[in-house]
């Protein structure tokens, strides 16, 4: 007997072996078959969906959940245009605490404004309590000069604007999260998620010091898990600074590890761990990702590497050769540049044909690098979000010969290389929907159109979103298709996005989701 029968349904399997159905039944969570293989047997429940759509639960393979949803419950500073409605929702967030606490606002865009804001201006109205204003880009931020007293000379700038290392350390000053409150905020943001049609997702880089959300970060998924509070499956990125140099056998390969020796591969089911995360440089909001010519209009600011080219290097390739499967945070082609010879290098030295190794965003990739992408069999994850909300900034600063290189999608499609779409929520919009549209018509919010010859067809933009973000999680066998014998994570969708009209893609309702054939959370 089935658990469940799905019927009357419009199937998009994205199993080229049977790319679609009617009809499917569920037992233990899983697909067991379609249409006439299942049409005899009896089930305890059964599911008439009136001829809606239904996909492969989309899987998120870059998110940010605990950041998410500290953000969500935190006050704002957007939209702001003018300085002045930034400060006054700081003097309206510090009545809220008491003296001498943390007055934490999210949203902060100083691209955005008519004049820039200081530590001296938020010290007007701080009234005597620490500021902190994260930018939108989550490689920056805005302190008063409180904080800035409390931080190590390194780190201060007088003008209170921190990025990188120095956020870092505003970040690591702040009283820490209790284990509740980032379980509460991970559950939060996991069930936005959900209601976007997201089954899976990888959570990109906890424990560290430059962006982590405190050291117990992996436990507050645990809690939120046994709780019964995370309703999409999620996989953990390690930070690399979370390593530890260790004393292994001589002809043993891992010089460094977590306390355990855990690596990519551990845990199963609804929480795992997945790649180890590298940060190879900045951000573009920030000005801080790396680049091989300056951004347009700032002078000979390139950006910046998150270390020496060396030290990321024998990171990455140490990572390698213990077995991690490596995600390297590159957006400028600088970076790429390290990343890319860094991955060669290691698999010079121990051949991992199956490493499945990533590259994070890959914002700005030159023509050159292409072809080495591909025959390293690198994955780029890309952020489509980035360009819907911000690529009219993006383009603007890299100008018009660069400008076709921002994260690109048929450049990687024609050259071999795998291509998969996520959010990195907090930093861009979530929705799955929104972004396949996105990589359909390469238009940001304004209109403007940004690398047309970069456009994916519907059908390789949700390969992204299903299939390909399954392969990059390690997750192939189990998801990202609706295949007998795979999990039944499905999103039922209130039309096609390949037969309805283009722009009306993210719009597209998502009525309802199963995560292993239950649809309640």
């Amino acid at each position: 007997m089935l658990c469940t029968r799905i019927t009357n349904a419009r199937i998009v399997t994205m199993d080229p072996a049977r790319p679609r159905a009617a009809e499917l039944g569920i037992w233990r969570g899983r697909v067991v078959g379609l249409d006439e293989d299942v049409s005899g047997l009896t089930a305890r429940r059964t599911v008439d969906l009136d001829g809606a759509v239904v996909l492969p639960g989309f899987i998120d393979s870059h998110v940010h959940l605990a950041w998410a949803g500290l953000k969500a419950s935190a006050p704002t500073a957007a939209p702001s245009t003018r300085a002045d409605d930034v400060l006054r929702a700081v003097a309206e967030a510090v009545t809220r605490i008491p003296a001498g606490g943390w007055a934490n606002l999210g949203s902060y865009d100083r691209r955005t404004l008519d004049r820039p804001l200081t530590a001296a201006d938020l010290d007007a109205v701080s009234e005597g309590r620490r500021v902190f204003l994260g930018d939108v880009s989550g490689h920056a931020c805005l302190v008063n000069t409180a904080v800035l007293e409390g931080l190590p000379a390194w780190a201060v700038r007088s003008d209170g604007f921190l990025v990188e290392e120095a956020m870092g350390a505003a970040l690591q000053s702040r009283p820490a999260h209790s284990l509740e409150e980032l379980a509460g905020a991970v559950a939060h943001a996991a069930r936005v998620c959900r209601s976007e049609g997201i089954t899976g997702c990888a959570e990109a880089g906890i424990g560290g010091q430059l962006f982590g959300r405190g050291p117990i970060e992996a436990a507050a998924h645990q809690l939120a898990h046994e709780s019964g509070r995370l309703p999409v499956r999620v996989q953990l990125m390690v930070a690399s600074d979370a390593l530890r140099p260790v004393a292994t056998a001589r002809q043993d390969t891992t010089s460094r590890a977590l306390s355990l020796g855990l690596r990519t591969g551990f845990g199963g089911g609804a929480l795992s761990l997945g790649a180890l995360k590298v940060w190879a440089d900045g951000g573009m909001m920030a000005r801080t990702a790396a680049l091989t010519r300056p951004y347009r209009g700032h002078g000979s600011a390139s950006g910046r590497l998150q270390g020496e080219p060396e030290e990321l290097t024998a990171t990455i390739v140490e990572g390698h050769l213990a077995g991690w499967q490596l995600a390297v945070h590159a957006i400028g082609d600088r970076a790429v540049d390290v990343a890319l010879d860094a991955l060669e290098q290691g698999q010079k030295l121990r051949p991992r044909p199956d490493a499945r190794h990533r590259i994070e965003h890959a914002g700005l990739v030159r023509p050159d690098q292409l072809p080495r992408m591909a025959a390293l069999g690198v994955t780029c994850v890309v952020q489509p979000g980035f360009l819907l909300h911000h690529g009219d900034d993006y383009a603007d600063v890299m100008g018009a010969e660069r400008e076709g290189w921002l994260y690109r999608g048929r450049a990687f499609l024609d050259h071999g290389v795998r291509l998969v779409a996520s959010s990195d929520r907090p930093v861009a919009d979530g929705s799955p929907l929104r972004a396949v549209q996105f990589m359909v018509e390469r238009a940001s919010r304004s209109g403007r159109t940004i690398g047309p010859d970069e456009a994916t067809t519907v059908e390789e933009a949700l390969r992204a979103y299903t299939v390909e973000a399954a392969r990059a999680c390690h997750w192939d066998s189990d998801a990202g298709s609706i295949t007998p014998g795979k999990r039944a994570d499905l999103v039922v969708l209130g039309d096609d996005p390949r037969r309805t009209e283009t722009s009306r893609i993210g719009d597209i309702e998502v009525v309802r989701t199963f995560l292993e054939g239950d649809d309640a959370y």
